[in-house]
Order: structure tokens, then C-alpha cells, then sequence
């Protein structure tokens, strides 16, 4: 088998790259969890990908050097809960490189983000498990205790993340939720504002050493934002939040920028791309105020993998329409 493609592997290389301020911003929220998370993802990630390379007669090299495993890797870390035990984030890893990069047979083949493959059959198989996350950072002894050894009740750090708060939320107004829900922050979630101004950060990197085009983000970024403007109804205690509230919490510039560009199981036109950031957008938002998870990053990103090939088809018929 040949050596793997220097493009891809610069390419990826640059991806981590411009994780790194995203990862140092979660580092910073919630501790060193989720550099327990990091190792564990990518442990298993290069296991597994190793593993079934050799298990198909190809080259181990490739587990090593493409980058892709690890991007996928990071990407998982970043959206797993940092207190998790360590079995999740090796379950997560192993399904996204196992069924959801693998089974398909390896790099460029996959019809479905790997990434969010492992992280939808987490979500679907230990709920409960991924419903934790630190209300403060602990330090790292905690950290290590609670991650291999369950130390500790997790209930006594855990608390409601923004998007939780406001999809339960029955008689509060939005200020008074900002004034006592130990999850809001200034505009969006606590903390998660800078987590995504460091993430939008690391997107812009990319756009600009044009290792991503604008399409698929400017869309992702345009359908939620309109989308939480028509159902944005003030401050009052029934309201969905405002447009800033959406575009600053929960893992929407990571989502943008870092899970809906991954090219393989995108569409390839740049109107379809548009297209299917749009759809991710929209999806995203109806998720997280009308569906049974308070995000729905996953969900909104596979089901706009299903959706890839027709837009190709409608980007062709669109072109031919056009000479």
C-alpha cells in the first residue's frame, strides 16, 4: 500500500493545529478531564485503527501518519464530558474509527462522520454517563480518581449545562436565569463563550490557509442564526434563547468550523456545501429546543450525511440548468 498522501496529512496537521486554543480553553473550563479524555480518545483511536489495518493486510504506517485518527480523536474529547469513565471515551473512539471510518473501508470512504458516529452511540448506550459535566475544574488527583476509579460522587461537581437549564426551564425569564443558573455566562453558557470564540479562532486559521472553505460553516452559522431569531420570543420564562445565546454555547463554532467541513462525508460542490451547513444549522436548532437532547450536534450532522449525495445531484442539475 502507498505511503499515505503528504496533502492529507498537512492538512490534518493544521486541523490539530487550530484545536489547540479550543482544547486550552476547555482545559481551562473544566479541568484535566479533558486531557484524560484527549489520551484515552487517541489511544484508542490509533489501537483501533492499527488493529484493523493489520487485521486487512495494509500498511500500520498509515494509523500513524495520516493524522486522520487523531482528529477524529480530538474531536471526540472535545465533545465528551470530561468526567466520564474511562471506558466511554475508549467506546466512543473505537466505534468512530471501528464502524464508522473502517467498516467502510478506511480513509475517504466513510459516508458518515466518524466522530460523530462514536459520539451519537455513546449518547444513544450511556445517557447517563454523558449527562455529567464538572461544575468547576477539579484538580488532576480528582480528575484521575473519578476517571479510573469512580471515586468520589460525580453528583457533587455535576451541574446543568446552559442548554439544559433553558430547555427545563418553566417560570424563570432569561435574565433571571443569566442572575442564578450557575451554567449562563455573559451572553451564552458559562465559560462556553470563550470555548467558542477560541474554536471560531482556530476556524478562521483554517480558513485562511485554505485548508476549509467558508461554505459549509457561513451556512451552519446562518441557518441557526436565523432560525433562533423567528423563535426568539424576548426574555420571557417560555422563550428559546436569542441568537447569541445559540451561536455562543454548546459546541456550535466546533461544529461548524471543525465537524461540519470533514470532506469526505460532506458533498463536495461549494452550493452544496452551503447547502448542507444550512440544513446542519437548522437541524441543530430545532434539536435543541423541540428534540430530546440539548444539543443535537451528532444527530443534526448525520442525518446532513444522508442528505450529502442529493445535494450533489441537485449541485450538478443546477450547474447543467445553468450553461
Amino acid at each position: 500500500m502507498s505511503s499515505p498522501d503528504p496533502r492529507l496529512r498537512t492538512s490534518m496537521g493544521l486541523v490539530l493545529l487550530a484545536c489547540t486554543p479550543g482544547l486550552l480553553a476547555l482545559l481551562w473550563l473544566h479541568g484535566w478531564g479533558m486531557m484524560l479524555n484527549l489520551l484515552l480518545c487517541a489511544s484508542a483511536a490509533l489501537l483501533c485503527e492499527a488493529l484493523l489495518l493489520a487485521l486487512r493486510s495494509q500498511s500500520l504506517s498509515q494509523a500513524l501518519n495520516d493524522g486522520s485518527a487523531l482528529v477524529t480523536a480530538v474531536l471526540l474529547a472535545a465533545a465528551l464530558p470530561t468526567l466520564a469513565p474511562w471506558w466511554l471515551p475508549v467506546i466512543a473512539a473505537s466505534v468512530a474509527i471501528g464502524i464508522g471510518k473502517q467498516a467502510y473501508g478506511g480513509v475517504g470512504r466513510n459516508l458518515f462522520n466518524p466522530a460523530m458516529v462514536g459520539y451519537a452511540f455513546v449518547l444513544l448506550s450511556f445517557p447517563l454517563q454523558m449527562n455529567h459535566w464538572p461544575g468547576q475544574a477539579p484538580g488532576l488527583l480528582d480528575s484521575v480518581q473519578q476517571v479510573f476509579a469512580g471515586g468520589g460522587q460525580i453528583d457533587a461537581w455535576a451541574r446543568p449545562t446552559l442548554l439544559d437549564g433553558l430547555r427545563h426551564n418553566r417560570s424563570l425569564t432569561i435574565d433571571e436565569l443569566f442572575a442564578s443558573h450557575p451554567g449562563f455566562g455573559n451572553i451564552g453558557g458559562a465559560g462556553s463563550e470563550w470555548v467558542n470564540l477560541a474554536f471560531l479562532l482556530g476556524g478562521l486559521f483554517l480558513l485562511q490557509r485554505k485548508v476549509i472553505s467558508w461554505h459549509a460553516p457561513a451556512g451552519l452559522l446562518a441557518g441557526l442564526l436565523v432560525f433562533s431569531l423567528l423563535g426568539w420570543n424576548g426574555s420571557g420564562s417560555d422563550s428559546n434563547g436569542s441568537p447569541l445565546l445559540h451561536l455562543f454555547s454548546g459546541s456550535t463554532m466546533l461544529a461548524a468550523f471543525f465537524i461540519a467541513t470533514e470532506p469526505v462525508s460532506g458533498p463536495r460542490d461549494d452550493w452544496a456545501k452551503l447547502c448542507f451547513g444550512v440544513g446542519t444549522g437548522v437541524l441543530i436548532y430545532l434539536i435543541r429546543t423541540w428534540g430530546s437532547y440539548p444539543d443535537g450536534t451528532a444527530f443534526a450532522v448525520l442525518l446532513m450525511n444522508l442528505f450529502a449525495p442529493a445535494l450533489e445531484r441537485m449541485a450538478v442539475q443546477r450547474q447543467q440548468a445553468a450553461r
